[in-house]
Protein backbone atom coordinates (compact mmCIF):
# COMPACT_ATOMS: atom_id res chain seq x y z
CA UNK A 1 0.00 0.00 0.00
CA UNK A 2 1.31 3.44 -0.94
CA UNK A 3 2.08 5.90 1.84
CA UNK A 4 1.05 9.54 1.39
CA UNK A 5 2.16 12.39 3.60
CA UNK A 6 0.34 15.72 3.79
CA UNK A 7 2.27 18.60 5.33
CA UNK A 8 1.33 22.06 6.54
CA UNK A 9 2.93 24.51 8.95
CA UNK A 10 1.68 22.93 12.16
CA UNK A 11 0.60 19.46 11.04
CA UNK A 12 -2.72 19.99 12.79
CA UNK A 13 -5.41 21.96 10.99
CA UNK A 14 -4.91 22.22 7.24
CA UNK A 15 -2.95 19.03 6.73
CA UNK A 16 -5.46 17.06 8.82
CA UNK A 17 -8.32 18.49 6.75
CA UNK A 18 -6.63 17.64 3.45
CA UNK A 19 -5.58 14.18 4.66
CA UNK A 20 -9.13 13.36 5.76
CA UNK A 21 -10.67 14.67 2.55
CA UNK A 22 -8.12 12.87 0.39
CA UNK A 23 -8.74 9.61 2.23
CA UNK A 24 -12.49 9.96 1.70
CA UNK A 25 -12.09 10.81 -1.99
CA UNK A 26 -9.79 7.84 -2.56
CA UNK A 27 -12.10 5.47 -0.70
CA UNK A 28 -15.04 6.63 -2.82
CA UNK A 29 -13.03 5.54 -5.86
CA UNK A 30 -11.94 2.25 -4.34
CA UNK A 31 -8.31 3.32 -4.01
CA UNK A 32 -6.42 2.43 -0.86
CA UNK A 33 -3.52 4.37 0.59
CA UNK A 34 -2.06 5.14 3.99
CA UNK A 35 -2.34 8.89 4.57
CA UNK A 36 -0.65 10.84 7.35
CA UNK A 37 -0.75 14.55 8.22
CA UNK A 38 2.59 15.91 9.37
CA UNK A 39 4.30 19.13 10.43
CA UNK A 40 6.34 20.76 7.64
CA UNK A 41 9.37 20.80 9.97
CA UNK A 42 9.28 16.99 10.00
CA UNK A 43 9.14 16.68 6.21
CA UNK A 44 12.77 15.64 5.72
CA UNK A 45 12.29 12.68 8.03
CA UNK A 46 8.92 11.53 6.64
CA UNK A 47 9.75 11.96 2.96
CA UNK A 48 12.28 9.12 3.28
CA UNK A 49 9.54 6.55 3.95
CA UNK A 50 6.66 8.00 1.93
CA UNK A 51 5.66 7.35 -1.68
CA UNK A 52 3.76 10.60 -2.31
CA UNK A 53 3.89 14.08 -0.80
CA UNK A 54 0.78 16.29 -0.88
CA UNK A 55 2.00 19.83 -0.23
CA UNK A 56 -0.07 22.61 1.31
CA UNK A 57 2.76 25.13 1.07
CA UNK A 58 4.48 26.16 -2.19
CA UNK A 59 7.06 23.66 -3.37
CA UNK A 60 9.56 22.94 -6.12
CA UNK A 61 9.18 19.43 -7.51
CA UNK A 62 12.89 18.92 -8.09
CA UNK A 63 13.63 19.24 -4.37
CA UNK A 64 11.93 15.96 -3.43
CA UNK A 65 12.82 12.32 -4.09
CA UNK A 66 9.10 11.43 -4.38
CA UNK A 67 6.23 12.85 -6.48
CA UNK A 68 4.66 16.02 -5.09
CA UNK A 69 1.04 17.07 -5.61
CA UNK A 70 -0.98 20.15 -4.71
CA UNK A 71 -2.87 19.94 -1.45
CA UNK A 72 -4.48 23.31 -2.14
CA UNK A 73 -6.50 21.73 -4.95
CA UNK A 74 -7.84 19.16 -2.49
CA UNK A 75 -8.44 21.79 0.20
CA UNK A 76 -10.26 24.32 -1.98
CA UNK A 77 -11.82 22.01 -4.54
CA UNK A 78 -10.41 24.15 -7.37
CA UNK A 79 -8.68 21.72 -9.72
CA UNK A 80 -9.40 18.93 -7.26
CA UNK A 81 -10.46 16.26 -9.74
CA UNK A 82 -7.43 16.77 -11.98
CA UNK A 83 -5.03 16.63 -9.04
CA UNK A 84 -6.85 13.63 -7.58
CA UNK A 85 -6.51 11.75 -10.87
CA UNK A 86 -2.76 12.44 -10.87
CA UNK A 87 -2.49 11.10 -7.32
CA UNK A 88 -4.51 8.00 -8.20
CA UNK A 89 -2.31 7.35 -11.25
CA UNK A 90 0.78 7.55 -9.04
CA UNK A 91 -0.76 5.20 -6.45
CA UNK A 92 -1.51 2.65 -9.16
CA UNK A 93 2.07 2.62 -10.53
Amino acid sequence: MKRIIVACGSGVATSQTVASKLKRLLQQRGVQAEIEAININSLDRYVKTADIYVAITPFKQENFPIPVFSGMAILTGIGQEAELQKIIAEIKK
